[in-house]
């Protein structure tokens, strides 16, 4: 016999076929329902009860429950407008406005014909896919023989960190230098070293769950800035800054950042724009595009 669930059906009753149009209610009976009716004398006459007299309402209890719910209604109205404002104090990058040297511009037809300069109090924009990587206005330094990168040195920003080369990841995609080290930059090995002809991919992390990381103001950085790479052979390679863009991650200019170029050039990649809570990821790309204009020896440590 099957045991219908706890709670479900009144104590003693069989378990039965459920009564009422969707199965509600409970199953009658076996035997149907027992009534019992009060044997009546010929010479007596039922006494009958009096009704119960009317219940009294409170006066005023209509105005009462409607005050009640009024006051409820503006407490949970309270209640909700606090968590608003907690969650938007919580979550700035997702409820106010970027900084003005974050900002990214597109022009009417959706993107900039060309890649900005950059800088501070300037809006970083987006160019057209077919837009050529910017050059600063100076001759570029003939490239070096290929050498492991070691350390970057950015002095207007105050970056001075150590290189760890990276590959792909399983979906193809360059690696990240492990968060764990908020000061390391990763440098692409699959690409051309520093100083060497063609374009040098680096990569930074913004920032950690915790701090700022290497390439927090990287932002920051404009045309005729400078960047130093130190060099595995003891040269160091010196970077002019021809320009910087703010990309949609979905929209990366893949051909600009990686394609051809005759000359040493350098790429210096991190995250940017809005924060995105549910994917833990910012919606953007900060690129930083650089030419070698220069030379030098490393300083020997004595």
């Amino acid at each position: 016999m099957t045991t219908p669930p706890p709670g479900q059906y009144p104590p003693g009753q069989p378990y039965g076929v459920p009564l009422g149009p969707g199965g509600q209610g409970y199953p009658q009976p076996v035997y149907g329902q027992p009534v019992f009716q009060p044997v009546m004398l010929p010479q007596m006459q039922p006494v009958q009860a009096p009704p119960p007299p009317p219940e009294e309402k409170p006066p005023g209890s209509g105005a009462e429950a409607v005050r009640r719910l009024l006051i409820t209604a503006a407490i949970v109205g309270l209640v909700i407008m606090i968590v608003g404002v907690v969650i938007m104090v919580n979550n700035p990058d997702e409820y106010a406005a970027s900084e003005r040297s974050t900002l990214k511009r597109v022009a009417q037809d959706g993107l900039a014909p060309s890649v900005g300069p950059g800088g501070v109090g300037q809006p970083l924009t987006q160019a057209v896919a077919t837009a050529p990587p910017p050059v600063p206005n100076i001759p570029a330094a003939p490239a070096m023989q290929p050498s492991t990168p070691k350390r970057l040195v950015i002095p207007k920003i105050g970056v001075n960190a150590p290189i760890k080369s990276v590959g792909l990841d399983r979906s193809g995609a360059i690696q990240t230098p492990p968060i764990s080290n908020s000061n390391l930059v990763g440098w692409y090995r699959g690409g051309p070293t520093a100083g060497e002809a063609g374009p040098a991919v680096m990569l930074g992390h913004k920032d950690t769950t915790t701090r700022s990381a290497v390439f927090s103001r990287l932002h920051e950085l404009a045309y005729g800035d400078k960047i130093e790479v130190y060099r595995l052979d003891g040269t160091v390679a010196i970077f002019t800054v021809g320009g910087i863009e703010q990309a949609d991650k979905q929209t990366f200019p893949t051909n600009r950042v990686y394609g051809h170029a005759d000359n040493a050039e350098l790429r210096l990649i991190t995250c940017g724009g809005t924060y995105n809570h549910t994917t833990g990821h910012y919606v953007d790309n900060v690129i930083v595009y650089a030419t070698m204009t220069g030379t030098r020896l490393a300083k020997r440590k004595s």
